[in-house]
């Protein structure tokens, strides 16, 4: 029982005796102990490895630390350094007996999620990385490698087999990679993966991780107990020869498979099968070779083709292996790791001094290369804590090192130590250093009303699939592109990202003809490409820029919202995420669709129009003098209700559009200082609604003149004012002109309430479109009338003119206790200028919009 007592990684001097019988008990009930058999123990120990990771990653939440961090933590509290300490824990719930079930489950685990990394892995990002990202990663690698082999030759001890050269590739290997996977995390988390930092962050980490699987498997090949060099070579030649297999023929064999499947199917369950099981013999052949098995599920999941397969793949494992299996690989790191080993005041020195150096030599190497490359100092250093991110691989190569006996116990657990700390310092030091917010700058023409009339109009338009292309291109001709003011279209295919580690945006040339698509997606998309480029063809005044986004649903507003800030576009055009059913009703698709949209309209840098597409008919080249669209604009009043205005204005010119704008007036203007009075608001902010709604008035009332003034000669062009008193005349009123028209486009109204649409929020279904376009989109109106919502772009800076400034001198003075006096109460209702167009000072104040 004594050796019983010794740590858990101290197995290899214990002899232990298995009885193949006990498996599974025959019952409490009979007198068996369950924590004798093998099942009942591994089940509990499973358990309590998950259980203590779960807890933990929710504890580490708030600090924004990644998975990996919890499970390597969760298994040395679990070991010999925390819990593992009492020697009736460690023989009961860890007993050496169950560490050949638990290592072998923990590996195959790993053998699968390294595959799954494989898979997920883009390798032929590596050529599109271009130079700046590779000498990043390679001046990010040297130098730490550099500085490990130094400091590993001081912590260097003459014991057993293992030899100077074999120990300081192992130490410096662990110091100098980056984890790809964690990294990938992190920047998701810090929403920087669709940043320029983001971006080569990811490159460089991906040539980092290359470069380490290749050291990784010569440094396995030099451990090798066999002194002779002979034996050496034989593994690096015989694990060359397994690489080339898989790219000449299991790849083909693959795709042979990827194009036996018909378009639009899943691949078939015996191909799974057949991959799955290709997975457990890669590693039984790269194990048998003399490399670790790892290494050949990685180098599988590499050559799996792009497409469904991978998508399939992670969608049945990824949960089960990640959330399952792979923390028993972790807890088993944790659990060789015996702090006690670094008990020296000396031996704490050496790890603090291993963390610094490490850290230093990434930062430094990466910002001397950053500098070349005219980056900035912040960024360099930023880019240099990045790659400072420890996780699966350096683990994977101190436990090949632990189980060759190249390193003993107190450098594995120093490692292990100062992986976890250099990880867990990432998040702090980059959002410290580094704001990974973007701003938008200011530009002129973001929004439909300020544009020039003689200026080229830009537009972009978000498609999730080819079904929203024919009423896209529709309302496109619709918005009557000319020599005098062409119309630059930028369509953007919107696509999930799965099975990809990173998000991309694909700028697209023109497709030779007849090229086969690789998948599904790319299919999709060289349809939409093909519709547009026809568009272009008929249409002189049109110029498309075809464009994919890879990305989450979770940050795909940034994709969509940084490139209208690039293009300087006036107008983003996003499809409803509900579609219309044979029925005409209206289904979600997609509920993930919605979350875009939304945050889409909160942060977009210029105007944005929600389409909710149930068939615009007519062609795409209309003749000059046929009516084709018959339009109609629902003004109530408002910033977003003058760009919906402006944007049919622009349609009216076209030879084959028809516009009637509907002006509903309320019966009787309800008085403000009843509102104040019902909502207690003080003398300045009721002081800030009433010139609000003067200024809003008055601006609707200029446009709604100059409209007239401009229009009255065009036939085309039909005005009607309507006097209503509550919701329900509103819906009455809108009936009256449903059935004569096939779009109608309305104003958003965010932020804003009116009488004319009290009752109609009630049951709102879709709050992002507003009270008015909620209701157009709703299953209770005509099934062949499309809708756009369109929000105005309205300046984040509050407008700093007189009457704004004057305001916030009395805002002061009433928070002072000071209320206004009478005399600038009058001055006030006298100066009601009306500030710069597209911005409003007080809109958060806005009770309704007259």
């Amino acid at each position: 029982m004594a050796e019983m007592q010794r740590p858990y990684n101290e197995t290899n001097s214990t002899i232990v005796c298995y009885a193949p019988t006990m498996i599974t008990t025959n019952g409490i009930w009979q007198g068996d102990n369950p924590l004798d058999y093998s099942l009942p123990l591994f089940i509990l120990q499973l358990t309590m490895v998950v259980v203590t990771t779960r807890v933990l990653v929710f504890l580490l939440k708030p600090l924004r630390q990644p998975r990996v961090i919890s499970e390597v933590l969760g298994g040395v509290i679990l070991g010999p350094s925390v819990l593992g300490r009492s020697a009736t824990f460690a023989q009961t719930l860890f007993p050496l007996r169950s560490v050949m079930v638990v290592e072998t489950l923990a590996n195959m685990g790993l053998l699968y999620f390294l595959f799954l990394v494989g898979v997920e892995m883009d390798i032929t990002a590596i050529r599109r990385t271009g130079k700046k990202s590779l000498a990043i990663a390679l001046s990010g690698m040297v130098l730490p490698f550099v500085v490990g082999s130094v400091f590993a030759f001081f912590l260097y001890k003459s014991q057993g087999s293992m030899t100077l050269g074999t120990y300081i590739l192992f130490f410096s290997l662990a110091v100098s990679v980056t984890a790809f996977p964690v990294l990938a995390r992190i920047l998701a988390e810090l929403k920087l993966v669709n940043s320029e930092i983001g971006k080569i962050a990811l490159s460089s980490a991906l040539v980092n991780d290359m470069c380490a699987w290749i050291l990784l498997a010569f440094a396995i090949a030099l451990s090798e107990n066999d002194s002779s060099s002979l034996a050496s070579l034989w593994v690096i030649l015989s694990s060359i020869l397994f690489v080339v297999f898989c790219i000449f023929v299991v790849r083909p064999a693959i795709s042979w498979m990827i194009q036996r499947t018909p378009d639009g199917e899943t691949i078939s369950e015996f191909y799974i099968c057949l991959i799955l099981t290709g997975v457990m013999i890669s590693g039984f052949i790269t194990d048998a070779i003399g490399t670790h098995s790892v290494f050949g599920a990685f180098v599988f999941g590499l050559v799996i083709p792009n497409g469904p397969v991978g998508v399939t793949l992670i969608e049945k494992l990824e949960d089960f292996v990640s959330g399952l299996l792979l923390p028993l690989f972790f807890a088993i790191s944790g659990l060789k790791t015996d702090i006690r080993t670094i008990r020296h005041p000396s031996t704490w020195g050496y790890l603090f001094l291993v963390i610094f150096l490490a850290c230093a030599g990434k930062v430094i190497g990466t910002l001397l290369m950053s500098l070349i490359y005219r980056m900035t100092v912040r960024e360099g250093v930023t880019l240099g804590f990045l790659m400072n991110t420890k996780g699966l691989v350096e683990l994977i190569v101190l436990n090949v090192g632990r189980d060759q006996e190249v390193l003993d116990v107190q450098s594995f657990s120093l490692m292990v130590v100062a992986a976890i700390i250099m990880t867990a310092i990432v998040m702090p030091v980059v959002t410290t250093i580094y704001t990974p917010a973007r701003r938008f700058f200011p530009y002129k023409r973001r929004t439909i009303q300020s544009s020039k009339p003689d200026a080229e109009f830009r537009i972009l338009v978000c498609i999730h699939n080819p079904r929203n292309v024919p009423t896209i291109i529709n309302l496109l001709e619709a918005s009557h592109p000319t020599k005098r003011s062409p119309i630059c279209i930028y369509a953007l295919h919107l696509v999930e990202l799965t099975g990809r580690a990173s998000a991309m945006l694909i700028v697209h040339n023109t497709r030779k003809s007849g090229r086969q698509a690789l998948n599904r997606t790319q299919a999709q998309s060289d349809h939409i490409i093909n519709a547009f480029e026809n568009y272009e063809q008929r249409s002189g005044c049109v110029s498309v820029n075809p464009l994919t986004a890879i990305s989450p649903y979770s940050s795909m507003h940034e994709d969509i919202c940084n490139l209208a800030e690039d293009k300087r576009v006036g107008l983003i055009i996003i499809p409803f995420h509900k579609q219309q059913t044979v029925d005409g009703g209206m289904e979600a698709k997609n509920p993930a669709y919605q979350m875009v949209n939304k945050k889409v309209l909160a942060n977009a840098p210029c105007s944005v129009g929600i389409l909710i597409d149930r068939g615009l008919n007519g062609s795409t080249r209309l003749a000059a003098k046929s009516v084709s669209h018959h339009i109609a604009v629902l003004f109530f009043g408002g910033p977003d209700d003058r760009e919906a205005l402006f944007y049919a204005w622009r349609m009216s010119e076209h030879p084959g559009v028809r516009v009637t704008v509907l002006r509903l007036i309320i019966a009787s203007e309800p008085a403000v200082m009843h509102a104040s009075r019902s909502t207690n608001l003080n003398r300045y902010e009721t002081l800030a609604i009433k010139a609000n709604q003067e200024r809003e008035k008055k601006l609707d009332e200029d446009l709604l003149k100059k409209f007239q003034i401009h229009t009255s000669n065009n036939e085309s062009i039909m005005y009607i004012e309507k006097v209503v008193n509550n919701g329900e005349d509103t819906v009455a009123a809108i009936r009256s002109i449903e059935s004569s028209h096939d779009l109608f486009i309305v104003g958003r109204g965010q932020g804003m309430t009116s009488p004319l649409t009290a009752g109609l929020t009630d049951w709102s279904e879709c709050p992002e479109l507003g009270a008015i376009g909620d209701l157009l989109a709703s299953s209770d109106f005509a099934s062949t009338v499309s809708v756009l919502v369109v929000q105005q772009f309205v300046g984040t800076e509050p407008q700093e003119d007189d009457l704004v400034v004057e305001l916030g001198s009395m805002r002061r003075s009433t928070l002072d206790g000071e209320g206004p006096s009478d005399e600038q109460y009058q001055q006030m209702n006298r100066r009601q200028t009306p500030p710069p167009r597209g911005q409003n000072a007080f809109r958060p104040y806005t009770t309704d919009t007259n």
